[in-house]
């Protein structure tokens, strides 16, 4: 197999991206990235971040890009945990996202970074690291209007991304 085919195998199951650092996993040189970029096969996204030039794209594109480029355990939160379930109308400037590492590389303006040295629950969402939305939910309760935040968590309960306990625990706590 060629190192176009095992970049293929690994990032199709990863929203079609590719870090150098996963390629060096796979016993992938760096260079070959850039080679492979060079001939058209795949696309530079950012600093050590590579799209396969083929692929499909989808809704969730900026929300994989955004958290791949963030680096190694980052992962969306809040209300862009909410715009990637398509739960309620949120804010399509940014996308948020949490690091438990300390963030040295320059991000587009549309990243915005948090650190979180005690990461929260994740779950993967359409093969996007995320917090879990009940987290999610309950930490929009400070910048979403309730009845907004209210139908995002029918919403999530209705296409199971909550459990009905979840829902009753949010009603509690968020009151809206």
């Amino acid at each position: 197999m060629s190192y176009y085919d095992d970049i293929y195998e690994y990032a199709v199951d990863s929203n079609y991206l590719i870090t150098t650092d996963e390629a060096a996993e796979l016993g992938i040189p760096r260079v070959e990235l850039a080679k492979l970029a060079q001939r058209g096969r795949l696309e530079h996204l950012s600093h050590g971040l590579y799209r396969l030039a083929r692929y499909v794209p989808s809704d969730s594109d900026p929300y994989a890009i955004a958290v791949k480029a963030t680096g190694p355990g980052a992962y969306l939160i809040g209300e862009s945990v909410i715009a990637l379930l398509q739960l309620a109308p949120t804010n399509p400037e940014y996308i948020c996202v949490a690091t438990p590492r300390r963030m040295r590389r320059s991000l587009p303006p549309t990243i915005r970074v948090k650190q979180d040295k005690e990461p929260s629950d994740t779950a993967i969402y359409s093969g996007v690291p995320c917090q879990v939305a009940a987290e999610a939910i309950r930490e929009c309760a400070k910048t979403m209007l309730p009845e907004r935040l209210e139908a995002a968590a029918r919403k999530a309960l209705d296409e199971g991304y909550i459990t009905r306990r979840e829902f009753e625990l949010l009603e509690e706590q968020v009151k809206w």
